[in-house]
């Protein structure tokens, strides 16, 4: 049981955020399947990164630490062996899907598996595609369910109409797409994030984009680089609705990714009237980054729809947190994929709040919160989800009485430093 006192002053401070995952994800996969020695600084030291990283050495692939940076020595595809047991992604859906597109292609067969939470998560999404592309893959009761066994085969390239946008299935099948004979080309509805092709040309490979299609070759050779990772934008965000809930308050987060197809967040928050302003915007290693003040002030209760699902979709606990010290109402639509994340994020969110005091009706796919200048103290749950439980966190820095949240310990999954750079912003 964590508990999260109410603070009586406005939050100051400067921090940094841990590298961004899916980034992290990516550059410990590029930098294991391209030729020569790649060095990857400020992977995030959570456990999702760290599940890809023992993935590929499983797999035969000599990764070490030298200071701050993991060193990736990549001999290419075929460098790649069979495990000699399972690999266990943890709590990463990130690892398993992507893992999925990477393991399509190799003359070997792999089992896949996780947690309690991972093995409740759709990945019928990533074998349809992959099975189509000529690999095997099999989940456990025919149900699209991890554990999943993966026979890697000859692949041959595709053309794929994805239902509905997802950074993850997107990247297992141009990661299959790179090993397979011809031409991938993924369709998407709506634009998710993009790091998968802008790393695929980090490394020296070609990836034509037009709208939302994506295509490229496969047997491109991949070769080792430097890859610097920005702050995540997802761990920054609950920092970004603290700052914006409380009055007063002034804090900067430093070197934040704010890559286009991940920055609704910021749009958001600006929409319901929150003080948010990018300093010294950049490029690094190909991603665009920031700084970003935050200054506290009301705020407004807005629609969000459909229309920001892609861009926003891991930031939707800490938004409901905002929406409930929002004036007014805030209408939450077209996010029914909350409900397959690491819980139920709907379900959490909702109960969590009204736990709290707060008036939330839950949707079949959203909620409808109508914000109050106060809610009150109480005991939540995190249901095991990292993210539900940061953003009880956040709320209880203004609840009467604080929160009480149990397992909080589910937050070291993505970010260990969490609670303390919370007290940092926090000291009197």
């Amino acid at each position: 049981m964590k508990q999260i006192d109410p603070i009586k002053k406005p939050l100051r401070g400067e921090i940094s955020v841990p590298g961004d995952k899916s980034i992290g994800h990516r550059a410990v996969i590029f930098g294991s399947i391209a030729h020569g020695q790649s060095r990857v600084g400020n992977l995030s030291g959570g456990e999702d990164n760290q599940r890809t990283v023992q993935a590929f050495k499983d797999m035969g692939v000599k990764i070490w630490r030298e200071g701050q940076c993991l060193c990736i020595d990549g001999h290419g595809w075929g460098a790649l062996s069979a495990p000699k047991n399972t690999l266990d992604c943890g709590n990463s859906g990130t690892t398993m899907r992507l893992l999925a597109g990477v393991l399509a292609g190799r003359p070997f067969t792999t089992l896949l598996d996780g947690d309690a939470s991972l093995r409740r998560r759709p990945m019928q999404r990533v074998i349809e595609p992959l099975s189509r592309m000529g690999a095997r893959l099999t989940g456990r009761e025919g149900k699209g369910l991890a554990p999943l066994e993966i026979n890697g085969a000859k692949l041959t390239g595709i053309e794929y109409h994805m239902p509905i946008a997802s950074a993850q299935v997107k990247s297992a099948v141009l990661l299959a797409g790179l090993q397979a004979e011809g031409v991938t080309t993924v369709e998407e509805p709506q634009s998710s994030r993009d790091h998968t092709e802008l790393m695929i040309k980090g490394f020296g490979g070609e990836v034509t984009i037009h709208g939302r299609r994506i295509s490229l070759h496969g047997g491109q050779k991949l070769y080792g680089r430097n890859v610097e990772i920005p702050g995540d934008i997802s761990s920054a965000a609950f920092f970004l609705v603290a700052a914006a809930i409380i009055p007063d308050s002034e804090i900067i987060v430093r070197g934040v990714g704010i890559n286009p197809t991940r920055n609704g967040v910021i749009e958001i928050l600006r929409r319901m009237g929150a003080n948010l302003e990018l300093l010294a915007e950049r490029m690094e290693t190909g991603e665009p980054v920031a700084d970003i003040k935050v200054t506290g002030g009301p705020l407004r209760g807005i629609e969000i729809g459909t229309e920001s699902v892609a861009r926003t979709i891991d930031e939707y606990p800490a938004l409901a947190v905002a929406a409930a010290f929002a004036e007014g109402i805030t209408d939450m639509s077209g996010v029914k994929e909350l409900r397959y994340k690491e819980s139920d994020r709907i379900v959490a969110m909702t109960e969590g709040l009204r736990r709290l005091g707060a008036d939330v009706e839950e949707r079949e796919d959203g909620m409808r919160i109508r914000g109050r200048r106060q809610l009150q103290g109480g005991s939540v749950r995190s249901f095991g989800d990292h993210r539900v439980a940061m953003s009880m966190a956040i709320a209880g820095l203004r609840a009467d009485g604080g929160v009480k949240i149990d397992d909080a310990q589910c937050v070291d999954i993505s970010f260990p430093a969490f609670f303390d750079l919370l007290g940092k912003i926090c000291l009197p």
